[in-house]
C-alpha cells in the first residue's frame, strides 16, 4: 500500500513538473538562459500555534501579486515564491508537504533541481510549523529573509536594508489573530520604505491548519487587491469587511446547529463592527422572526428598511422560500416598519 502511495505521489509531481516546464516564465529562461525580470517583493508566511491557522501576506509593485506569489492549502502548508518567480515552487512544494516532507525538505529538493536557484527567493512553512527560506545570491538588493518561530519574512528590491527586521519585529510584537499580525508586518515593511519601485498590489490568505479539512471548508480569508494606489490600505479595509462576514457566517452556522444565543451574539458583534451593513441587519431580523421572536426583530427591520428600502419587497418574497412565516399578520407587522 505504501509503495502504491509513493508511486501515486511521484506521478503527480512528474505531471506538475511537466506542466510547469511549459510555463511562460520557464520558457523565457530556456531562451534567454536567465529569468526575464523580477516582479515580486516582500512577503510573510506564518502559523498561529494556538489556532493552527496558516497564512501568507504580500505586497509588491506589480499587478495581481496574490495570483503569483503566495499559495496556501488547509492542513498542509504555505509557500511564497518571489523575486525572479518560478510559480511551480508553490504547487510542487505543497504536494511534497502533503506527501509527508517537511518544509525544509521540500524546499531543499526543489532548489537542487533549479538551475536558476541563485535568483529565487522562496519561503515554505508546513502545518507543524517547520520553516524554510532561501534568498539566492543574485537577488536584487536590498534583499533579505528572517525566519523565526512559526514564521518567515522575505524581501527583495527594498529601498532600505531594514525591511526584514522591521517585519519580524512587528509580527512578533502584534497581538490578535494571525491575519492582523501578518498585516502589521506588511505595514512595517512599507514604513521602512518598501519596494524601491513603489506599490501596486497586495494579498492576504489564511487557512485552517487542521489536517483532513475539506478544501472548501478550510479557507478563513482570501483577499486580493490587484491594482491600487495604496494597496495596503485597501487590503486593511477588505480585512475589516471580511471579519464582519466571517462573524455573520459563524452566526448562521451556530443557528443551524441549534446554538441560537451564540449565533445571535455573533450577528450583534458583526453589526457593531459595520453599523451601516443593512444586509446584516436584515438577515438578523429574519432569523429572529423565524424563531418566533418577532417583537425583537422589528427594530432591526426598521433600520434595514431605512438604509435600503428594497428590503421591503424582499420580505414579501421570503415566505414562499420558507424563510419567513406565511402569516399575513406577521408580514404586516414587519412591513409597517418601513412606513
Amino acid at each position: 500500500m505504501k509503495h502504491i502511495l509513493h508511486q501515486t505521489i511521484l506521478i503527480k509531481l512528474t505531471i506538475l513538473a511537466a506542466f510547469f516546464s511549459w510555463s511562460p516564465v520557464l520558457a523565457q529562461e530556456a531562451h534567454l538562459n536567465r529569468p526575464l525580470r523580477p516582479t515580486n517583493t516582500f512577503s510573510i508566511i506564518a502559523r498561529d500555534p494556538e489556532s493552527g491557522e496558516l497564512g501568507a501576506a504580500v505586497q509588491t509593485h506589480w499587478f495581481a501579486v496574490g495570483v503569483r506569489v503566495i499559495r496556501t492549502e488547509p492542513g498542509v502548508g504555505v509557500v511564497a515564491t518571489q523575486s525572479f518567480t518560478d510559480p511551480s515552487y508553490a504547487p510542487l512544494g505543497l504536494e511534497m508537504m502533503k506527501a509527508g516532507k517537511t518544509a525544509p525538505q521540500a524546499l531543499k529538493g526543489l532548489l537542487a533541481a533549479d538551475s536558476n536557484a541563485s535568483v529565487r527567493q522562496v519561503a515554505m512553512l508546513d502545518a507543524s510549523g517547520n520553516v524554510a527560506s532561501h534568498t539566492g545570491s543574485k537577488n536584487i538588493q536590498n534583499a533579505c529573509n528572517i525566519s523565526g518561530e512559526n514564521y518567515s519574512v522575505q524581501a527583495n528590491m527594498m529601498k532600505n536594508s531594514t525591511v526584514c527586521s522591521a517585519m519580524a519585529q512587528a509580527f512578533e510584537a502584534t497581538s490578535g489573530e494571525l491575519a492582523d499580525r501578518m498585516y502589521a508586518a506588511l505595514e512595517a515593511a512599507q514604513k521602512e520604505g518598501g519596494d524601491i519601485r513603489g506599490r501596486q498590489s497586495a494579498s492576504l490568505q489564511v487557512v485552517k491548519g487542521d489536517k483532513g479539512v475539506p478544501l472548501w471548508q478550510g479557507w478563513v480569508y482570501s483577499l486580493r487587491v490587484d491594482d491600487h494606489k495604496t494597496p495596503l490600505k485597501e487590503l486593511g479595509r477588505l480585512l475589516s469587511v471580511a471579519k464582519t462576514y466571517r462573524l455573520l457566517n459563524e452566526g448562521d452556522r451556530y443557528v443551524v446547529e441549534g446554538r441560537i444565543e451564540e449565533g445571535l451574539e455573533a450577528y450583534r458583534t458583526a453589526e457593531k463592527m459595520d453599523p451601516g451593513n443593512h444586509e446584516a441587519l436584515f438577515w438578523h431580523a429574519v432569523t429572529l422572526a423565524e424563531l418566533n421572536r418577532v417583537e425583537e426583530s422589528l427594530p432591526l427591520f426598521r433600520k434595514a428598511f431605512r438604509l435600503w428600502p428594497d428590503w421591503k419587497e424582499m420580505v414579501t418574497r421570503l415566505p414562499k422560500a420558507g424563510l419567513l412565516p406565511e402569516d399575513p399578520k406577521i408580514l404586516a407587522q414587519i412591513l409597517e416598519q418601513g412606513n
